[in-house]
């Protein structure tokens, strides 16, 4: 499937940006289509850095790219997003749903509006535009691909870490969920799941001590936004056709194990 129309969620920076910035650069090469003939529609609630990196990809890339200033923790705004896309700039390809937050916040100290909040933007916004996306391209009778952006923390948790690794966890299950009913119907629905990824972040920043810690896996270097954003393209696109209901660890592989803890006795000869 040639992917003519991709809209990205949390497009504004990190690796929703990437991820634009990926399909811009290589859709002349090895898609088949040449600037001007695809679209991307990029997602986001702020809209400074939505306009710049819109600008920069239209600039750079001679890509189409449309813009939305949306706040997807909104119950009707996913939706309404996928519909805006799909009625204006044609049907939609691929979507890939990488908005999210992930603020530290101690279980002791969780409030339900807190709680629902990450909830509405980490797992429920990435339902509700898979569902919207599904209806739709079933009824127009077309294929399409979703992609979710989890996280390492959905299988392992960290200190402050709790509320954030249950949307992921619950964003995987929902994930295997959608491909198992919506693959009957030529809809593949996979996710992508970064290890530690340097990213800009105004809500939780992070400390240079545990990015030290963090980095530690086999391949020793921490993550880009582009090695994820190719990972994404390539699970969405037609070399991973056969491929639905799957979460690609991209994360250097430190789900493989803790390299970087000692060993318990001297090594045996």
């Amino acid at each position: 499937m040639t992917a003519a129309h991709v809209l990205i969620t949390g497009a504004a920076r990190g690796i929703g940006r990437a991820v634009a910035e990926e399909y811009a650069r290589t859709w002349n090469a090895r898609d088949g289509a040449s600037p001007g003939e695809g679209t991307l529609t990029l997602v986001d609630r702020d809209a400074e850095p939505l306009a710049r990196t819109a600008d920069g990809l239209r600039e750079r890339y001679g890509v189409r790219v449309a813009t939305q200033v949306v706040d997807l923790a909104g119950p009707d705004a996913p939706a309404t997003a996928v519909a805006a896309a799909w009625e204006t700039d044609g049907p939609l390809d691929v979507l890939v749903n990488a908005a999210g937050a992930y603020p530290s916040i101690d279980m002791l100290d969780v409030t339900a509006a807190g709680w629902d909040r990450l909830f509405a933007l980490n797992t429920r916004a990435p339902v509700l535009a898979t569902a919207e996306l599904g209806r739709r391209a079933i009824e127009a009778g077309r294929a399409a691909s979703v992609v979710n952006i989890s996280s390492g923390a959905a299988l392992r948790s960290r200190p402050g870490g709790g509320p954030y690794a249950a949307t992921k966890a619950a964003l995987e299950m929902a994930t295997r969920a959608a491909a198992l009913e919506l693959g009957p119907h030529g809809i593949r629905v996979n996710a992508v799941s970064p290890g530690f990824v340097p990213v800009d972040s105004d809500v939780n920043p992070v400390a240079p001590e545990y990015a030290a810690i963090v980095s530690r896996n086999p391949l020793g270097r921490p993550g880009t936004p582009a090695d994820i954003a190719r990972a994404v393209r390539w699970i969405a696109g037609p070399e991973a056709e056969w491929i639905t209901g799957e979460v690609l660890r991209v994360d250097g592989g430190s789900h493989a194990g803790a390299a970087h803890l000692p060993r318990l006795g001297p090594a045996s000869s």
